[in-house]
């Protein structure tokens, strides 16, 4: 039911909204969602920390950017082609590193994400270095263009609309409880019985494949990447969109994106203090609403709704 409401929201958005700005707006909120997505289920439902993020975003870009611009492919042909990579790297990444947990895990995470970030850099013969990737092409269905607008936004949100139904029918199975079993405690899950090596593993995988597919709208939309769109401040962004919505959250990943898409435009003058900003940012929600926005909005709406059904009448007093 909450999909089919989600879907006719988004149609209704997408027929009734005509501003280019807003459009594209909303495309970029529903690619970071898809990031967002991703990292909740392996920060929020498995435990498991990662601030290295934005490589899995840059390799599905970087995957469909090379392929296209330099070898011609057809960006539908690249597509697999992308998200397959993205999944090798991810699995091969995750072999070592989720033999490590806590602060160590996070750190393993950050170095492998620098590591990413200076291959695309310093890769310039494919990656195009500092100047950037030029010349990616945009979507076409035949002879129908999906470069921007509309149907760049319904193509963007249908693909975000796909991630939430897996990542729901994912949390509600037999995997989704171990996620969180494991989240709670690795040890006792492992008591249990739940294969706690092989879950991880695909748990990061998977929110690898995510990203690399954020990676890809991002890339055909844009036209243009540089290593900076996957640089250590977007990995900071994706865990505070996290944060911000609500860990252990599929829905709250939408309003952690919608938050940090739309902000910057409200703090461009504080853009010298990006990293200060989003510090306090993750500061004052882990003070005062440690389950995130939608678990706190959520909260908020029942007390109000208990204290107005035990509150008196004094006009029947």
């Amino acid at each position: 039911m909450k999909q089919i409401l989600f879907a006719v929201a988004v149609l209704t958005m997408g027929l009734t909204i005509s501003q280019s700005y807003h459009l594209q707006l909303l495309t970029f909120i529903g690619i970071h969602t898809i990031l967002a997505l991703g990292l909740n289920m392996l920060m929020g439902y498995a435990g498991q920390i990662s601030l290295g993020h934005a490589a899995f975003y840059g390799l599905g870009a970087y995957a469909t950017g090379i392929l296209t611009a330099h070898w011609g492919w057809s960006p539908w042909a690249a597509l697999p082609v992308a998200l397959a990579g993205t999944f090798v790297v991810a699995f091969l990444v995750a072999l070592p590193m989720l033999k490590l947990s806590g602060y160590y895990l996070g750190m393993g995470t950050l170095g492998f994400g620098m590591i990413a970030f200076i291959v695309f850099r310093e890769w310039s013969s494919l990656t195009g270095g500092d100047s950037g990737l030029v010349g990616i092409p945009s979507l076409t269905v035949g002879t129908f263009s999906v470069s921007s607008g509309k149907p760049y936004f319904f193509l963007v949100w249908g693909c975000v609309l796909l991630a939430f139904i897996a990542c729901e029918r994912l949390v509600d199975s037999r995997v989704g409880r171990a996620l969180r079993a494991i989240h709670d405690s690795e040890k006792a899950a492992a008591a249990m019985g739940i294969d706690t090596s092989r879950l991880k593993i695909w748990v990061f995988v998977f929110s690898a494949v995510l990203a690399g597919l954020a990676g890809f709208l991002y890339a055909h939309l844009v036209t243009f990447i540089s290593p900076n769109s996957f640089g250590f401040l977007v990995s900071i962004r994706i865990v505070t969109m996290v944060v911000i919505g609500g860990m252990a959250s599929i829905w709250g990943s939408l309003l952690g994106a919608a938050v940090l898409t739309i902000l910057p435009d409200w703090l461009h003058v504080f853009t010298d203090y990006e990293m200060v900003v989003y510090g306090l940012i993750l500061m004052a929600i882990m003070i005062f609403v440690p389950q995130g926005l939608t678990r706190g909005i959520l909260d908020t709406y029942e007390r109000s709704r208990r204290k107005a059904f035990t509150t008196p009448d004094p006009s029947q007093s």
